[in-house]
């Protein structure tokens, strides 16, 4: 899977209008970003929880020896491809923001074409 394509996954966006709770739409932006960490973070948290502990139950690891891994060159480019896809997703509110921007902007100039023939 290229980079691209792993962004665009990630930046997916689900039909009808964004659910809005708060009276500013700076603070609703901010909100969700934190929101989607908490909830990458909650998750990721517990899994290596569970990870952590069967591996030590079963002696296979020690705590130490997790904590001072060093990845390869390889392991280190795939962490890298994922913390770009985790980003994505992080910021996806703000890139969707941009987007509609972008488009709005094309059917402005769209109609100030038309209007100036």
């Amino acid at each position: 899977m290229s980079i691209q394509q792993a962004l665009a996954g990630a930046s997916a966006k689900p039909t009808g209008k964004r659910p809005q709770f708060l009276n500013n739409w700076e603070a609703e932006r901010a909100m969700a970003i934190a929101m989607t960490l908490a909830g990458e973070l909650a998750v990721t948290r517990q899994r290596l929880d569970t990870l952590e502990r069967v591996l030590t139950a079963k002696g296979i690891l020690t705590r130490e020896e997790i904590e001072s891994f060093v990845p390869t060159k390889a392991e280190a480019a795939e962490r890298g491809l994922w913390n770009q896809e985790f980003i994505a997703r992080v910021l996806r509110v703000v890139q969707q923001e941009a987007e509609a921007m972008s488009i709005k902007d094309e059917s402005s100039e769209a109609i100030a074409d038309e209007l100036a023939q």
